[in-house]
């Protein structure tokens, strides 16, 4: 098994900490190595200061990854200007950005088995001049960009407290979702989960309960039209092709049904309608992962924190899921791929 390829994220947000502790954690879980493309001055800097004794390995290429995971944390060095915990700087812009891409032409070459993303801020990569609103939207314009074709429609899935949970629609203000939606975006995110299920989670006779947008579904078009007109029709014609979808279903009790076992995922209409009960579930352990790239990619689901960087206060258990989220998907994709060769 190929290694996992860990961004660095911004190197002033809690990014470093929780590397370093993750490593301490999965060290002995060799299926689990991963690789750092960062700054190994800025690691040993957050190391120093929360008294913890890692060494580090500057390792040529992933591969090197492999043998040396156990004793030290895996390292390809990348220049990366110094700041403090806690301190953003847009002078990291560049080396932030160079991470990223980096480790996606690491694992488009095959070089890596998945991505697992260090958080971000999205208003300081902008003031440098980034264009995208956010993580996910970059990664597949890089993906798009390897293979010389548009950029692959990302999704957004977040897995918590025993939910698995895709958005419909991702970083837009709420009063811009319902234009945003079409019977034809609904079903082209609805397939991408259903595909992604059985090769991604094991989940061979996949089922996705839908969530309505407005209250109560809409109310038979009491609430809104949006329910009846657009979700409604996306979900028929999905029924039709021969996937196995419920709804819409009301959003204040289709995540309870998915807790009972009715459903593999659940489809949300926008960020914070799918977001909310998995953090309620899970705020220290929840995953991000993007469904629709050529590759596997999770990130742990919360930001920078830089409160708690400068404090040296940091959990790294969203970190430390992600990353076993980032290789159980691996070890199911290249079993699903074997399966079905040919």
């Amino acid at each position: 098994m190929l290694p996992l390829a860990l961004t660095q994220g911004d190197p002033a947000g809690v990014g470093p900490l929780a590397t370093l502790l993750a490593w301490r954690k999965l060290r002995k879980t060799a299926d689990c190595a991963f690789y750092l493309r960062g700054s190994p001055d800025i690691l040993a800097d957050r190391a120093r200061a929360a008294g913890l004794e890692v060494p580090f390995a500057d390792i040529q290429q992933p591969g090197d990854a492999l043998s040396v995971f156990e004793n030290a944390l895996p390292i390809l060095p990348l220049d990366t200007p110094s700041v403090s915990a806690g301190v953003p700087s847009i002078d990291t812009a560049a080396s932030i950005i160079a991470s990223i891409q980096e480790c996606v032409q690491d694992v488009m070459s095959g070089k890596a088995s998945a991505i697992v993303t260090n958080p971000i801020a999205k208003s300081l990569l902008k003031s440098a001049g980034f264009k995208h609103p956010g993580h996910t939207e970059f990664l597949a314009e890089l993906a798009g960009r390897a293979v010389d074709s548009p950029a692959p429609l990302p999704v957004m899935l977040l897995v918590g407290g025993g939910l698995r949970v895709a958005l419909a629609t991702i970083h837009m203000p709420l009063r811009a979702v319902p234009d945003a939606l079409s019977t034809e975006h609904i079903q082209t995110v609805s397939r991408i989960v259903l595909e992604a299920l059985p090769r991604l989670f094991g989940e061979h006779e996949a089922r996705l309960g839908v969530c309505g947008l407005n209250p109560h579904a809409g109310e038979d078009g009491m609430l809104g039209a949006e329910d009846e007109n657009i979700i409604k029709p996306a979900i028929h014609q999905l029924q039709y092709d021969g996937y196995a979808v419920t709804g819409p279903r009301p959003g204040d009790t289709v995540f309870h049904e998915m807790l009972e076992g009715r459903y593999d995922a659940v489809l949300a209409m926008y960020h914070d309608q799918g977001l909310i009960p998995v953090k309620t579930l899970d705020i220290w352990g929840g995953v991000n992962i993007t469904l629709g790239l050529p590759f596997i990619r999770t990130s742990p689901d919360h930001g920078t924190a830089y409160d708690a960087a400068a404090s040296g206060k940091v959990r790294p258990d969203s970190l430390i899921a992600a990353l076993r989220q980032a290789r159980q998907m691996a070890t199911h994709k290249l079993d699903y791929d074997n399966a079905h060769e040919g």
